[in-house]
């Protein structure tokens, strides 16, 4: 158990996997409905399913109660606002798991146990003592003229409970065992804030002390610590993970918006320059090799005219006559020498990536 891809937790082992998580699951269950489940004579079975969604995820604790109902329970220390969507999946996956290829194709009605859909919130960001999440919050809102109503033919309903010691739920109080757990992860926790050694180890054996959970922690303790080594790191690992997300994205935006300022800068410099500061910055970027920033810049209209001062530009080629074709100065107009011996270059409308290869043709 080295990471979450076998995403088992206290929570998941006290009401899933426990030689007593029968009986805990049951005591959950009446404190949710208000019932008085005796486990001796109820059949519950885990359907939990694997390698939901991805990375090799487990879904939490899935129950299937006499066959009728069938409960999914998410622990989470994040709420997650699109929990509908991935229960919608999980409860897809169960129902397969529930029936037969030929149950779906056959004319007789296959029965379906009832879903529910709950997520317990144990972190630490302020959230409501209870909150419904709902599939139909993530549907597009099409416009009157399709005619859909509120009405949605699928709907995903998730009740978020916070049970968090300080916020007092009163389910707390009916499920005895979920009170304990919760008890106990603000031990860890306050451990955790106090910077204790091992806050594991020594939130287990005060837990064991205060009788808070203290047969499930006095069985299992090497075990819970493996457990808890594994969530915290987990979460911790997460928590970097999308930190360095957060400043990869920032980074790449104002790279990007860097790059596209200086395009811009470029573009609208270039265009509205006077033709000499266009032949110098032609110039600069010819000599930068910085061509990509700047290949879609227009530079001349059609006809414009660039004079070459041989005073100005003592390195520039001199020809009596230069033969457009064959220099491949696509982009030039016409070309000439004028009485005293500057080039004169016309240009039809030309970007700026061809401008610098004309300037690169005449300057060596």
């Amino acid at each position: 158990m080295n990471n979450r891809n076998y995403k088992d937790s206290v929570f998941v082992d006290l009401f899933a996997k426990d030689i007593y998580a029968k009986e805990n699951f049951i005591s959950l269950y009446n404190a949710l409905h208000d019932t008085n489940l005796d486990p001796d004579s109820t059949s519950v079975d885990p359907v939990m399913i694997e390698q939901v969604l991805y990375m090799k995820y487990y879904n939490d604790v899935a129950m299937l109660v006499d066959n009728k109902i069938v409960v999914l329970i998410e622990h989470q220390s994040t709420i997650n606002e699109n929990m509908p969507f991935r229960l919608l999946e999980y409860i897809a996956r169960i129902y397969e798991k529930l029936t037969t290829p030929r149950d779906k194709f056959g004319k007789k009605l296959v029965k379906l146990p009832v879903p529910e859909f709950y997520v317990f919130y144990n972190g630490t960001d302020d959230f409501p003592s209870e909150k419904t999440l709902k599939l139909s919050d993530a549907f597009i809102k099409p416009e009157d003229k399709y005619g859909v109503t509120d009405y949605f033919p699928l709907e995903i309903t998730v009740k978020v409970v916070n049970i968090n010691i300080d916020k007092h739920n009163p389910i707390l109080l009916r499920c005895n065992v979920l009170q304990q757990y919760s008890t106990f992860v603000e031990m860890v926790r306050q451990n955790i804030a106090d910077d204790i050694d091992d806050p594991f180890t020594g939130a287990i054996n005060m837990a064991i002390d205060l009788g808070v959970l203290s047969n499930y922690l006095e069985r299992k303790s090497t075990e819970i610590r493996n457990m808890l080594l594994t969530e915290y790191d987990y979460d911790t690992d997460i928590a970097v993970q999308r930190k360095e997300a957060f400043d990869d994205g920032i980074q790449q935006g104002i790279s990007q918006g860097l790059q596209q300022g200086i395009s811009q800068g470029l573009s609208q410099g270039i265009s509205q320059g006077e033709p000499q500061a266009k032949i110098e910055t032609a110039k600069n970027m010819l000599n930068k090799n910085d061509i990509a920033i700047i290949a879609n810049i227009n530079v001349f209209d059609a006809g414009a005219g660039i004079k070459f001062d041989k005073k100005e530009y003592p390195n520039i080629i001199t020809l009596d006559i230069i033969n457009i074709t064959s220099a491949n100065l696509i982009g030039a107009q016409k070309v000439h020498k004028d009485k005293d011996g500057c080039v004169v270059v016309f240009f039809m409308a030309c970007p700026f990536f061809v401008f610098v290869s004309i300037l690169s043709y005449f300057f060596h």
